[in-house]
C-alpha cells in the first residue's frame, strides 16, 4: 500500500499532465497538471469517456489505442486553444493484451503564442522598415560602425555577396553583430522589398522545428489548422532567410534543409508534391562547425551547402580604433533615450576603455553604455568610473588615487599584455595586433616589464 501512496504522490507532483485511459475509452486516471491544463476537475472527468470533454480527432490516446503504437516527443493540439508536446504509450497486461494508454502532455502553448507574436512584430517591422528605406540614402551597412581594417575589409566582402544570391555563411564570437551584417545584406541585394525572415535555431523547441521552418498542410496532424500554415522559409519567397545559431539544428532538420538548398522546393509535413521556392539563405553561427563536423553533430554535406561564401565578423578586441567610435554612438544614443547629458570621455578614459578585451563583444560595449548613461553622476566620465563599471577582474588593482595613476596605468598595460599573450599562446605577433600596437612596442613593453615568455 506505501507504494501506491508513493506512486500516486508522484504522479501528482509532476509538472506534464498525465492521463490514463483504458480501452473502453474512459478516463482512469488525472493527474492536478492535467486539471491545471485542461480546466477539468478530476471529479468531473474519471470514469468518464474522454471523447465527452475532447474531440475524437484531436485526441492522441485514441490514435495510440487504435495503432497500439508508442508515440514520442509529438506536437499535438487536443485543443484549439492549446498546443502540448505528447508521449503517449500503451499498456499491456502480462498476457500482452491492451489494456490502455497513458499519455504525458507537456503544455507549450505560451511559447508557440509568444513565436507567434515575434514572428507576427518582426514582420511588422520589417515591413515599416521597408517603408522608411526610401527615405535614407546611407549604405545598409552603416549600421556596423567602426573606422578599423578588419571592419572595413569585411564590409567590402559582405558589399559584394550582396550583390549575388549566392549562400553565405558568418561566422563570428557571440555579440559581434552577425545578424545585422546578415540585414545589411539583404537590404543592399535585389531582395529588399521581399521579407527578411530571422529564424534563431537556438530558440525554437525540437518538437516544433520541422512545422516551424517547413509548415504544413491542413489535416496533416492532430490539430492542424484548416488551410495549413506556411513555414518560416516560405513565408520568405523572394527574400532571404537568416538563419541565426544555425549549429544548434537538430540532425533531423539538418537534412531536410540541405533538400531545400538543393532542390529549391520546400516540402510542408504532409505535402509530397512540394512548392517551388525562391529563396536566399544566409546563416551564422558562434560554434566551430568544422569540430561538430567531426563529433558527427553537424552534417558535411550541409557545411558545404551553407559555406559558398564564408565572411568572419572580427571580435571588438581587434577593433580598437572602432572601440571609441561604438562608445561615443551608444552614449549619445542612450543618453537621448534617457534625457539625460552625454558625460565628457577625457583621454585617459578612453584608454581604459581600449585596454579593456570585451569578450561580450558590440553587445557588451552598448550595455555597458546604457549602464554609465543610467547610473553614472556627473559631467564627466573617469578613468575611475569606467573601471567600477567594468568587471571586477579587470578593474582590480584597487581604484588609484590621482598621485598613483601612472602607477596604475603600467600595472593595468602589464596585465593586458600578459592576458594577450596567453590568449594567443605566446604568439607575439597575434598579440601585438589584439593589443593594437606594433610589435616593436610590443617588445619594448615585455622588456619594461621584465616579462618572462
Amino acid at each position: 500500500m506505501n507504494e501506491l501512496f508513493f506512486f500516486e504522490e508522484l504522479l501528482q507532483s509532476e509538472d506534464d499532465a498525465i492521463t490514463i485511459v483504458n480501452t473502453e475509452q474512459k478516463v482512469i486516471y488525472w493527474n492536478h497538471a492535467a486539471e491545471q491544463t485542461y480546466q477539468i476537475d478530476k471529479e468531473q472527468i474519471i470514469n468518464q469517456p474522454i471523447t465527452n470533454f475532447f474531440s475524437h480527432d484531436d485526441l492522441m490516446v485514441m490514435k495510440v489505442l487504435n495503432t497500439k503504437e508508442p508515440v514520442k516527443n509529438a506536437y499535438h493540439r487536443p485543443r484549439k486553444d492549446k498546443h502540448v508536446v505528447v508521449n503517449s504509450s500503451p499498456v499491456f497486461n502480462q498476457e500482452n493484451t491492451l489494456i490502455g494508454v497513458i499519455s504525458i502532455e507537456r503544455d507549450i502553448t505560451h511559447i508557440v503564442k509568444l513565436n507567434d507574436n515575434l514572428e507576427s512584430t518582426s514582420q511588422e517591422l520589417q515591413e515599416l522598415k521597408q517603408k522608411m528605406t526610401p527615405a535614407s540614402s546611407s549604405s545598409p551597412f552603416a549600421k556596423l560602425k567602426g573606422d578599423s581594417q578588419a571592419l572595413h575589409q569585411m564590409i567590402r566582402l559582405a558589399s559584394k555577396t550582396a550583390g549575388t544570391d549566392a549562400t553565405t555563411l558568418i561566422l563570428g564570437e557571440s555579440g559581434t553583430g552577425k545578424e545585422v551584417c546578415a540585414r545589411a545584406i539583404h537590404d543592399a541585394s535585389k531582395r529588399k522589398n521581399a521579407p527578411f525572415i530571422p529564424v534563431n535555431c537556438g530558440a525554437i523547441p525540437q518538437a516544433l522545428f520541422e512545422s516551424e521552418l517547413f509548415g504544413y498542410e491542413s489535416g496533416s496532424f492532430t490539430g492542424a489548422e484548416k488551410g495549413g500554415k506556411a513555414g518560416k522559409i516560405e513565408m520568405a519567397d523572394g527574400g532571404t532567410v537568416f538563419l541565426d545559431e544555425v549549429g544548434e539544428l537538430p540532425l533531423d532538420m539538418q537534412v531536410k534543409l540541405l533538400r531545400v538548398l538543393q532542390e529549391n522546393r520546400i516540402y510542408r509535413i504532409g505535402d509530397s508534391g512540394g512548392k517551388q521556392i525562391d529563396v536566399r539563405f544566409v546563416a551564422a553561427t558562434n560554434q566551430d562547425l568544422e569540430k561538430l563536423m567531426q563529433e558527427n553533430k553537424f552534417r558535411s554535406d550541409l557545411f558545404y551547402r551553407l559555406n559558398v561564401i564564408q565572411l568572419t565578423m572580427p571580435p571588438l578586441r581587434d577593433r580598437k580604433k572602432d572601440i571609441s567610435i561604438l562608445a561615443k554612438t551608444f552614449l549619445k544614443q542612450f543618453a537621448a533615450k534617457y534625457q539625460t547629458s552625454i558625460p565628457e570621455i577625457p583621454d585617459e578614459t578612453m584608454e581604459a576603455l581600449q585596454q579593456y578585451h570585451w569578450p561580450g563583444n558590440i553587445r557588451e560595449i552598448r550595455n555597458l553604455m546604457e549602464r554609465i548613461i543610467i547610473l553614472h553622476e556627473g559631467t564627466t566620465l573617469t578613468r575611475q568610473d569606467v573601471l567600477s563599471f567594468l568587471p571586477v577582474s579587470f578593474s582590480n588593482p584597487p581604484l588609484p588615487h590621482t598621485e598613483t595613476l601612472p602607477l596604475e596605468k603600467e600595472n593595468l598595460e602589464k596585465i593586458s599584455i600578459e592576458q594577450a599573450l596567453e590568449l594567443c599562446n605566446g604568439n607575439k605577433s597575434k598579440a601585438a595586433k589584439q593589443l593594437g600596437v606594433s610589435r616593436v612596442t610590443l617588445y619594448q613593453k615585455i622588456k619594461k616589464y621584465h616579462l618572462d615568455i
